[in-house]
């Protein structure tokens, strides 16, 4: 996983509430039990005029010029909401994105994004309103910097730094790039030492051992 430590982009706006998983990848773009080979159908039914033959919606924000490249989203309340696909992160970290700003998260998608090193960002929506308005402006040149290492999100140059709050655990797995394995990978001296001192105090457990 790619630790995350400080990103500047070029930021979309998709303020709409509610946009649940089957929305960020429908279960018919789902055709690999990879990671990758997702990206196309990323926001299919939204992005496309006919998903089949990949016609453009040109007025849909990520087909939009300005917003090419993008790897910052802004979007609405209670964002990943619906299944529990991992795909829907994957599908947005294949598509160059490395955040997620909303007033709210579905809880499960929260979590897969933190173990696929997507940072997810919760705001104010009329913060929300502000950096989108601002961005809108000039798409290109209004890049959005988020500093995890300082917990701050800079939208302005005029203005000061947003702060935001994310767990101190969740935060040192994004800046380290570990997952819940490479967590518990960090610790395994004290692992095998519990193990010595167990195996000394109920040797009986580990009779059937190798």
């Amino acid at each position: 996983m790619t630790p995350f430590t400080r990103h500047i982009g070029v930021t979309a706006p998709l303020l709409r509430d509610n946009i649940d998983t089957d929305t960020i990848i429908p279960s018919r773009e789902m055709r690999t039990v990879s990671r990758t080979g997702l990206a196309e159908g990323l926001f299919a039914p939204w992005r496309y005029t006919d998903p089949d033959a990949r016609s453009p919606e040109h007025s849909f924000v990520l087909n939009l010029e300005a917003f090419a490249g993008a790897s910052i989203l802004l979007a609405g309340q209670n964002f990943g909401c619906g299944s529990s696909r991992e795909h829907a992160v994957w599908a947005l970290i294949e598509s160059g994105f490395r955040v997620v700003i909303a007033p709210s998260f579905a809880t499960i998608f929260r979590n897969n994004a933190l173990r696929n090193g997507l940072l997810t960002v919760s705001l104010d929506e009329n913060l929300i309103r502000g950096i989108r308005e601002w961005v809108e402006v000039n798409p290109r040149h209004h890049l959005v910097e988020v500093d995890l290492e300082k917990c701050v999100l800079i939208a302005d140059s005029a203005l000061a730094p947003i702060p935001f709050v994310i767990d101190p655990l969740s935060r040192t797995m994004l800046l380290e790039g570990l997952d819940e394995i490479g967590l518990t990978e960090q610790s395994l001296d004290s692992i095998a030492a519990f193990e010595a001192s167990d195996r000394k105090r109920r040797s009986w457990v580990y009779l059937g051992d190798a």
